[in-house]
């Protein structure tokens, strides 16, 4: 860096410094509670009094004030404090949608997405389908049968 742009910069640099000095001795931090000096500016000159009068107005403000009432606090509802932070529910307006809507899903699809869906755990898995049996059919007809039985034992037996 050259010499004339340190220079500069440090002339702005100052010039900032500057402000920062009158801002701070302009400015006067309010105070919480009036000091005795200025309460009796606002007291009235009579003798009776004063000292319960000073203790009125310095307690008005802040820290002579009592912080153990509840008298003007207001006491909050939690299940409003809940509504607050929790959004506006939309599914009436969505049902809505849906319901107005033509289109209907095959029935291939609806149950691919309900296996998506359902969670890993086995009280989570709907029970699998129960097979029925299917019947035994026999090789031989009836006929063959009785035609087996006539030879074999010589005659049918029922």
């Amino acid at each position: 860096m050259s010499a004339s742009m340190i220079r500069r910069g440090l002339e702005l640099l100052s010039n900032d410094m500057k402000d920062v000095g009158k801002g701070k001795a302009g400015k006067v931090k309010p105070r919480q509670t009036p000091s005795s000096a200025r309460v009796m500016e606002l007291v009235s000159s009579q003798r009776q009094g004063v000292t319960r009068q000073v203790r009125r107005l310095q307690g008005r403000l802040g820290p002579g004030k009592s912080k153990a009432t509840v008298k003007h606090k207001r006491i909050k509802n939690a299940v409003e404090e809940f509504r607050k932070t929790q959004g506006k529910s939309h599914l009436t307006e969505n049902l809505a949608y849906f319901m107005g809507s033509s289109y209907t899903a095959s029935d291939t699809v609806t149950k691919k997405i309900m296996s998506q869906h359902t969670g890993r755990q086995a009280r989570n898995r709907p029970d699998a389908p129960v097979r029925k049996p299917a019947e035994t059919t026999s090789v031989f007809s009836e006929a063959e049968f009785q035609k087996f039985q006539k030879e074999y034992f010589g005659r049918t037996v029922e």
